[in-house]
């Protein structure tokens, strides 16, 4: 059931499934909620209410809302306080799903409203600043493919070199591929729908960077192992556990998996979040307390 979530300057597109424990997945730039089509059921089927939301200016979601940078742009801390907006709506707190751009602002979110984040899963995120590697642009094929897409759909603006990277960004296809790429060139056809996706290149992750030594909350971050995105994945992965307070945060690696793991291997990707969210949840917690 898709439900629209009117928040202060706009409204925010979200499916809703199941009953339990809150969980709101939210993608990363360029694409819409079908992103997650393929987790949304095992999450569900584990005893999890679902909310699969559109980021703002993306999908279903309104267009043209004000940006805390002051310009035309959409960073990881709108998208944090749009979730924080998502949870208050659907009741809190929630466990935070947050793809790329939207797992920075996963890390935004817990950093500002504990209270509403009880735990973060971070999926192949861009939550510290990130630098060019030219020497892995000259040893490593993945990394130089994903990079000279990336720099020509945000330099160029161009809609045939993101699709050309959203190729590359699955080293393997879910059997539906086609059919989630054909309805995502109706969707970025739209009106404004290109221009809210090239908002999303006019700011770096330097705001999650920032805040990610604040979270209290527990954080898994997953990395799939031929991203290419990343010059050294597991690297990146670490690097960010690394930069949250001791404890805090664990990584793990879908083999395989390229930017997009949770749509190209959803079942993997649910064998090592389920069992986190069956640790840091509030049905856990009160399960405990009652035995």
């Amino acid at each position: 059931m898709t439900e629209f979530v009117t928040l202060e300057h706009g409204r925010i597109a979200c499916d809703v499934a199941g009953d339990g424990p809150l969980v709101v997945l939210s993608h990363g730039m360029g694409t819409w909620r079908r992103e997650f089509r393929h987790l949304v059921g095992p999450l569900v089927a584990a005893g999890y209410r679902v909310v699969n939301a559109d980021m703002r200016g993306h999908g279903e979601s309104s267009s043209n809302w004000p940006s805390v940078t002051g310009k035309e742009a959409i960073s990881r801390t709108d998208v944090a306080h749009d979730l924080l907006g998502v949870i208050r709506h659907f009741g809190g707190p929630a466990v935070i799903v947050g793809h790329s751009l939207s797992g920075g602002s996963a890390t935004i979110a817990a950093a500002e409203a504990p209270e509403l984040v009880s735990a973060i899963v971070e999926i192949d995120p861009f939550t510290l600043t990130q630098q060019l590697h030219i020497g892995t642009m000259i040893t490593s094929r993945r990394y130089r493919r994903g990079m000279v897409r990336l720099l020509a759909t945000q330099g160029l603006r161009s809609f045939r070199w993101w699709f050309r990277y959203l190729e590359i960004a699955y080293p393997t296809k879910p059997a539906d591929h086609e059919e989630f790429l054909a309805g995502l060139r109706t969707i970025l056809r739209q009106p404004d729908r290109w221009a809210e996706f090239m908002k999303t290149g006019a700011t770096t992750p330097a705001d999650a960077h920032a805040r990610i030594a604040d979270i209290r909350c527990p954080a898994l971050v997953l990395m799939g192992t031929q991203d290419p995105d990343f010059a050294d994945p597991r690297a990146e992965a670490e690097a960010i556990v690394a930069a949250m307070p001791a404890g805090l945060g664990r990584v793990a690696m879908v083999e395989g998996g390229g930017h997009y793991p949770h749509a190209q291997c959803a079942d993997r990707v649910a064998e090592l979040v389920i069992p986190f969210l069956d640790r840091h949840t509030a049905r856990r917690t009160s399960e405990s307390v009652s035995h």
